[in-house]
């Protein structure tokens, strides 16, 4: 679990995706939808990376059997301060196969949603090649 957090603060995007198991859900605090697949989730936290200043975490909450995990976190987007949690799930390979991220307050979330929607087409890019 220490993997994901350590791989986030040293801004390793390879380490990242590698422990994204393939079949990952990604879960958007500003999308609808769910974002299915390994390929398109390592692409999201790739523009998330791109968009966030000053990100870092707060505390740390893990369940006793190690298959859940929530990261709280702060960051500054577009100068709009947001706070936020990262919920990750560990399949039976330890690996991450449901993240969701939750921010606040709304005009953090609406900053977040506008940086990320000018990230969308890098986004489709890198994930998909298209």
């Amino acid at each position: 679990m220490q993997a994901f957090r350590q791989a986030v603060e040293a801004h390793d995007m390879a380490a990242i995706e590698a422990l994204f198991a393939e079949n990952i859900v990604f879960t958007s605090p500003v999308a609808y939808q769910p974002y299915p697949g390994k390929a398109l989730t390592a692409a999201i936290i790739r523009g998330v990376s791109r968009v966030f200043e000053d990100f870092h975490y707060v505390r740390e909450i893990a369940d006793a059997d190690g298959r859940d995990l929530a990261l709280v976190f702060q960051a500054t987007v577009n100068g709009k301060q947001v706070h936020g949690c990262d919920f990750l799930h560990f399949d039976d390979d330890g690996l991450i196969d449901d993240l969701t991220v939750m921010v606040r307050p709304l005009s953090g979330a609406n900053a977040l949603a506008e940086a990320m929607g000018a990230q969308f087409e890098q986004i489709k890019q890198e994930a998909f090649g298209t």
